[in-house]
């Protein structure tokens, strides 16, 4: 990969809108000063009015240590160029497990699990999708979906210009490849094409990678995922 292709990975895609805007123009270079970088800035009505940040490594970890980091990082710049005008709480977080993806780097490394887009516009007539990431190809977006009905395309090719929010949804496999990640302290890998779980259509979670170590079930017994599936419906 080039270095414009790698500056191009880094670049967020998803990006904030009014006073949010300005809150991320003011501490994205002073997060990436101290070897950060931005994942986003949201405004709330928590607490009267709570300003969050979510910040990671370049490689996707996040440690209490590092939100602290930041936190003493953002707070002189906050105070001299004063966005928003109201006293206000600040938190400095990761993205957490079902984190949003907002750069391209992201959906590749996610490859694999499941996760919900919503677009600016339709896409393919709609602009709400879930299913399973397949990556990137170009300036694209990959995805199979898990609710696609019989006369639907179950895989998609979303614009990256045209998504307004993306994140990963909370299963098994996204928990278990997030533990692996913590403990090992490395970036969460993309599996090979043939490990990634296909979507059960329009049934429950799907199940992302497959565990080549998983047992087969007891005989009259359910698997843990079909048994969550039949407690969701």
């Amino acid at each position: 990969m080039g270095e414009q292709d790698m500056q191009d990975q880094e670049q967020r895609i998803v990006v904030e809108t009014g006073v949010a805007a300005r809150v991320a123009a003011i501490v994205e270079p002073a997060i990436a000063d101290i070897g950060y970088r931005l994942v986003r800035v949201r405004i709330t009505a928590q607490n009267g009015c709570t300003l969050q940040i979510m910040a990671e490594k370049p490689d996707g970890t996040m440690t209490v240590e590092g939100c602290e980091a930041v936190s003493q990082a953002v707070s002189p710049a906050l105070d001299v160029d004063d966005p928003i005008q109201a006293a206000y709480h600040l938190e400095v977080s990761s993205p957490g497990i079902d984190r949003p993806l907002v750069r391209p780097a992201d959906f590749e490394r996610w490859a694999g699990h499941l996760a919900k887009i919503e677009t600016v516009e339709p896409v393919a007539g709609r602009k709400r999708f879930r299913g399973i990431l397949r990556g990137v190809a170009g300036a694209e977006v990959l995805l199979s979906r898990d609710d696609a009905k019989s006369e639907e395309e179950r895989d998609v090719a979303i614009p990256m210009r045209m998504i307004d929010e993306a994140r990963l949804v909370l299963t098994d496999a996204l928990v278990t490849e997030s533990l692996r990640r913590g403990k090992s302290g490395l970036p969460p890998e993309m599996p090979p094409a043939d490990e990634i779980a296909m979507p059960v259509p329009g049934r429950g979670k799907s199940l992302g990678p497959r565990d080549p170590k998983a047992r087969k079930p007891a005989k009259g017994k359910k698997p843990s995922s079909e048994q969550n599936r039949e407690e969701e419906e």
